[in-house]
Parts: structure tokens; sequence; C-alpha cells
């Protein structure tokens, strides 16, 4: 059965993939969420969601492609978030949207609260520690995992040259070397988004 829904070839540019859709919810139509990290407060916000099939659902060898859906009602439940979308009337529909994964462009994030940031937002930041008492690039910012308590970053340690290029460090097995760092104000304490860059205490040397 088909999704009653507007496929575009021309999705925004910022979309930011935030869940997936992981069941029906009740009997009229509903959907049940999963959130990456803590971001369900930026699918209840938002008006528009775009979705993408599951691999296994999209034309061999395409990407899957966006559509828009409009989120008619919605709320949490639980560590999920429930919500009523025009592309699902009725159970069956709801059910075909399962494993999609749930897109928001990140123009229409809510604004952060003082000290607090979107991890899509650190996500590509550089992360410099203290050796010697001088600030020193550890490395690049590659994700956030939210551990329930705060949020910690993984990051891969790299070096930079003159120009700013970063080059990973690599283990024997030529995996990406990486430390995981908490995001905490006793650990990291400068951000600045625009340049790309967290200043903390962590030690260069581990």
């Amino acid at each position: 059965m088909s999704t009653p829904a507007t496929l575009s070839a021309d999705p925004p540019a910022d979309l930011v993939e935030l869940g997936r859709i992981v069941s029906a919810y009740g009997v009229r139509g509903w959907v049940k969420i999963q959130p990456h990290s803590s971001n369900g407060q930026v699918l209840l916000a938002a008006k528009t969601w775009w979705l993408k099939a599951p691999a296994l659902k999209a034309s061999p060898g395409a990407s899957p492609l966006a559509f828009a859906v409009q989120v008619l009602a919605s709320r949490p439940q639980g560590a999920t978030v429930v919500a009523q979308l025009d592309a699902a009337p009725d159970r069956d529909r709801a059910e075909a949207l399962k494993a999609h994964t749930v897109w928001v462009p990140r123009a229409d994030f809510p604004a952060a609260d003082d000290d607090e940031y979107y991890w899509v937002d650190l996500i590509g930041c550089k992360l410099f520690g203290e050796h010697e008492g001088r600030s020193v690039l550890i490395g690049q910012v590659l994700d956030v995992i939210d551990n329930g308590a705060h949020a910690v970053l993984r990051v891969g340690r790299a070096t930079a040259d003159a120009g700013g290029e970063l080059t990973f460090m690599q283990n024997e097995k030529g995996k990406t070397l990486e430390v995981l760092v908490p995001f905490v104000s006793a650990h990291v304490h400068t951000v600045d988004i625009a340049a790309q860059r967290l200043e903390s205490n962590w030690p260069a040397e581990f």
C-alpha cells in the first residue's frame, strides 16, 4: 500500500536525522518514534517532518528520497514520541511507515537555552585540551552520546597542519583512535559553535 505523502527531489539541505519510527501506535494511525539522543523536544516542536524509507524499501542503488509529512499532533510517551501524521490516516498506513527515519531541518530547531547546545552543532567541532599550560588540539567531535546523566563527546584523535587540515590518528588496525570526554562544564569550559572550537581541561596526552 502506498503512502499518501509529498515526495520531494529537493528537500532542505540542512536536514538532521532525529529518530526512527518503530511501530504504529493505537488504532487511529498514530506512530511511535524512538528519538536519537535527547532530541524529543525538537520532534515535538516541529510541525513538518521529513521521512526517509529504510534502504530495503528504496530503489536498488538509490538513496531514499525524503518526503514531507505534517504533524497533526504529538506528545511524549515515556522515552519515545508518539504522533499523528497526515500521511497515516489509519493503522495500516501507520504500519507502512515503520523503520522510516525522521528528519527535521536544522533551521526549524527551537532556540537553545543559554549554556545548552544541540548535539548536531557539536559534531565537527575541534576539541582542545591542556598540555603543560598550553591549549593543544585533541581531535574532532565525531558523535555525541547521551549516557542518561550527561552528554559524552566521542572524539577522534587528530593532528592539524599549518592550514588547519586534520589528520586522524589510527591504530595498528587502521581504525581512528578515539577518546570519550564528558560534556560538562567541569571539563569543557568554553564552547564557540561559530568557530567550531571547544576548549577543555582534558589532558592532551593520555
